[in-house]
């Protein structure tokens, strides 16, 4: 049996090449982004940064720890407390003690003279440091100066626990004199530098007295020890060089505070959990790749096999009059299966490991994976690439040839000839349940959980169940929808057209091989960047029904407070309703196992209902108080009156009664607590209304003149909403081109594949053309018709798909109260529909071009 498989795979080359193509590419696909997903469950271990150097550090609790009846549950604290000022001193009986603050620092290198960097002359700024840009709300120029380095300001003391190295000039020692770090992040500056540092105590001019090599994990500015008091007078950490063990002892076990050495330290550092977030967010990229891969690739290899199989009717027909079994002919196919799958995917696995350190470069030059990302030394991805690329062949041999293998010699001598009953019962049955499967999962969610619907996980894979349905009733479907698509040329005239029309009907095997990969293609397309799209646009829809403010006031970077000042002069300007809130949050005990955390706001009840028009349900806002709090639908508990005991930003306790409950929406509908209850976060928002009867452009100057002396931004509500509005980052987008590039590739060599093999076996009925007198150009745009006709055929059913899919998301989206507008990503299906035409003109054109250059008489006897 295997000898009669390797005469077969040596005769059949030009069939069996491209689904060896087709096969090693998927498998190489599998096997680089197995290696590069197993890189995310083996990450290097990253030691403590800021405190490398400190032999214990002193901090209060990060981590809230409930008991529960199944053990303790943990959750980090959004804003842990400061250090007790007298903590210092109770300690300094063991050792040094260092006290540790952190707050925002933002510089503004010098600006006149030469440019150190460049060489070259530059204008001369006023040296104030408010900026001169011009400001989307006023045009006044109050917008942050877009030369200001976003720092964080230590006291000079605290700089030895990384450790900084002085490399120029001296430590400061009197209030103006900063030290600052150096390296490719920074600003080229120089000891004796004048500069402009902007921090929550106010805008000053300072001297550089000295640098510091930069460490990486921060851009720092460093002050006396005073001045770093005077500007945060909380503590964020104390360094104590003594024994762990002591400093324990002397703290007791209930004094709020983690005693942190080795690599624990790490919990100390600048966002200690950045690394665990971006291993997260390259796992799920990579896992989507992987399982777009491994489902696209069984796809088109299947229907590869499918229509080659398909195509040796004859053949079959032969054996079986010669007296072979049907166990005989599935026994060889299997093994040609069996043969080809290993060497494919032994080349697919070995082009998946050179080709995977590329991909993580890729990936991490993309900005898609964090700079430090590698690959480790695990084999089992390369074992699992190529198992399931054997596994993939073998199943799609089984499924193509049952069919040819339980036909009677004579059947399969009479389908020879046309493609009739190109669906078995077990193709009906299983496409059945396919598409039923499809569309009653979706249709379950919507009633019971229309949430879960606009998920990644639910979205990625809730098409692959249609497409697979519509591809298995694709030998049904094809022969409609491809009248309807030849109808206007058929009638165009020439004869063209009504031979497109035909042959498209007639070759019902062909035309689904074809039309197959473009429908996987042209569905996940349409799914995922109309999803995402969609999406896109209902969190914006949402912010914008939500804001009603004129004016949106934020600091300009994620994460950073706005100054006081600017805070108490807004509160004061004449003609607006002023309100300030901060972001916080709160963590719930849900159904007694499970901590949740959730984002929340503070806000002014009162002024909250005069910026905003906020999705309420049930309750009213104006009922928010400091024992109240605000929920979404997402909740437990959902009920206007009940309490809830939910731990509070700084890790407290409280019991709060529910005041009004909002729709779910697409989930960025939080929370909403009054400041008492904020955990003490600072201000990090305003939103500014005009007063009735107020003057618009007077309010918008005031806000003007406080913003330009505190680096703030002042934006009008269209100019926020189009910024910071919820939307698909790059690195989304990256993501989705890098899978949607996955799928192409395998189309695009199914295509050509199955193109070649089609034109292949179809050269004796081109050359009764050439007899009949057509000419050869004319031969060749009827081949490239009919490939863009069948095309044509998976585009649309690809498109069904997709709008079945798109649908579910704007009946998820309604059921949750966001009205929105589902959005078709018309640009990428165009360029996907394009790019297979060009492919499948050239793929089918190319083999018939070669064989009309043959003598037609000779190929019309070919095959006699």
């Amino acid at each position: 049996m295997l000898m009669l498989a390797l005469r077969g795979v040596r005769q059949r080359w030009v069939t069996f090449v491209g689904s060896f193509v087709a096969l090693a590419l998927g498998t190489g696909l599998i096997a680089a982004t197995g290696l590069a997903l197993a890189a995310t469950f083996d990450a290097p271990e990253r030691g403590p940064e800021r405190f490398a150097a400190a032999p214990v550090v002193v901090r209060a609790v990060d981590q809230l720890r409930v008991d529960t009846p199944i053990g303790t549950r943990t959750s980090p604290i959004d804003r842990p407390g400061p250090v007790p000022p007298g903590l210092a001193g109770q300690l300094a009986a063991l050792g040094r003690t260092v006290e540790d603050r952190t707050f925002p620092a933002d510089l503004t290198a010098p600006r006149t003279g030469t440019d150190r960097s460049t060489g070259t002359d530059r204008d001369t700024d006023t040296g104030t440091g408010t900026g001169t840009g011009t400001d989307r709300s006023t045009g006044t120029g109050t917008g942050t100066d877009a030369g200001a380095q976003t720092r964080a300001g230590h006291p000079w003391s605290v700089a030895a626990a990384a450790p900084y190295r002085l490399t120029t000039g001296r430590a400061p020692s009197a209030p103006g004199e900063v030290v600052v770090t150096t390296g490719p992040g920074g600003a080229p500056l120089r000891t004796g530098d004048r500069v402009q540092v902007r921090t929550p105590a106010g805008t000053d001019t300072r001297t550089v007295v000295g640098t510091v090599a930069g460490r990486g994990f921060e851009e720092a500015v460093f002050f006396t020890d005073d001045e770093a008091a005077r500007i945060s007078p909380d503590i964020d950490a104390l360094v104590v060089h003594a024994d762990a063990t002591a400093v324990r002892g002397a703290l007791g076990p209930d004094s709020g505070m983690d005693v942190l050495t080795g690599h624990d330290r790490r919990r100390a550092d600048p966002d200690p959990d950045r690394d665990a977030r971006a291993l997260i967010s390259v796992n799920a990229l990579l896992g989507t790749a992987a399982v777009i891969t491994l489902f696209v690739s069984a796809a088109v290899v299947a229907s590869t096999f499918s229509f080659a199989v398909a195509g040796r009717r004859r053949e079959f027909g032969l054996l079986r009059t010669a007296g072979a079994t049907p166990g005989q002919i599935r026994r060889t196919v299997c093994a040609e299966a069996v043969l080809l799958g290993v060497l494919a995917s032994a080349a697919g696995t070995w082009l998946g490991a050179r080709g995977a350190p590329l991909l993580v470069r890729r990936m991490t030059d993309a900005g898609l994976a964090p700079s430090w990302f590698a690959l480790g030394d695990p084999t089992w991805p390369l074992h699992t690439a190529f198992w399931t690329g054997v596994f993939v062949a073998t199943a799609a041999a089984l499924v193509s040839c049952y069919r040819a293998g339980r036909t009677a010699p004579t059947e399969v001598l009479r389908e020879a000839a046309v493609d009739s009953r190109v669906m078995p019962m077990s193709r009906w049955a299983a496409a059945v349940l396919v598409v039923l499967a499809g569309l009653g999962l979706p249709a379950l969610a919507l009633a019971v959980d229309p949430g879960n619907l606009l998920g990644r996980k639910s979205y990625i894979t809730r098409p692959m169940l249609l497409i697979v349905g519509c591809a298995l009733l694709a030998p049904v479907l094809v022969r409609p929808v491809g009248r309807l698509l030849t109808w206007l040329p058929a009638r165009l005239p020439g004869a063209t057209g009504v031979l497109v029309r035909e042959n498209t009907a007639a070759g019902v095997r062909r035309t689904a091989a074809v039309a197959a990969p473009v429908l996987i293609t042209v569905a996940l397309a349409a799914s995922l960047t109309g999803t995402v799209a969609t999406l896109e646009e209902a969190r914006a829809t949402e912010a914008r029904t939500a804001a009603t403010a004129d004016f949106v006031v934020t600091s300009g970077q994620e994460g950073r407070p706005l100054a006081p000042a600017f805070v108490e002069r807004a509160r004061a300007v004449e003609g607006a309703v002023v309100s300030v809130s901060r972001s916080t949050a709160v963590t719930v005990l849900e159904e007694g196992t499970a901590l949740v955390s959730s984002e929340a706001r503070a806000v002014d009840p009162a002024r909250l209902a005069a910026v905003s028009e906020l999705p309420v349900t049930a309750g009213r806002l104006t009922d928010l108080d400091d024992g109240a709090i605000v929920v979404n639908e997402e909740w437990l508990t959902t009920r206007v009156g009940d309490r809830v005991t939910v731990w509070l930003g700084d890790g407290r306790e409280a019991s709060l009664r529910i005041a009004a409950v909002l729709a779910t929406g697409t989930g960025d509908n939080g929370v909403y607590v009054t400041a008492r209850n904020a955990g003490g976060a600072a201000v990090d928002r305003i939103d500014v209304k005009v007063a009735p009867g107020g003057d618009r452009q007077a309010v918008a100057a005031a806000l003007g003149t406080a913003a330009a002396a505190t680096g703030t931004r002042v934006e009008t509500r269209d100019a926020w909403l189009a910024a910071d509005s919820p939307g698909t980052n790059d690195h989304t987008r990256t993501g989705l081109r890098m899978i949607l590039a996955i799928a192409l590739l395998c189309t695009g060599t199914a295509l050509a594949n199955t193109l070649v093999m089609a034109t292949s076996d179809r050269v004796r009925d081109l050359a009764v053309l050439r007899l009949a007198g057509a000419t050869v150009p004319q031969v060749l745009r009827l081949v490239a018709a009919e490939a863009v006709a069948a095309v044509g055929v998976g585009a649309v059913l690809g498109g069904v798909v997709a709008a079945v899919n798109l649908l579910v998301v704007w009946g998820a989206l309604a059921l949750l109260g966001v009205t929105s507008a589902v959005v078709v990503p018309w640009g990428t299906l165009g360029l996907v529909v394009a790019a297979a035409a060009l492919l499948a003109a050239g793929s089918a054109v190319l083999p018939a071009a070669f064989a009309l250059r043959t003598r037609p008489v000779e190929l019309a006897g070919a095959r006699e």
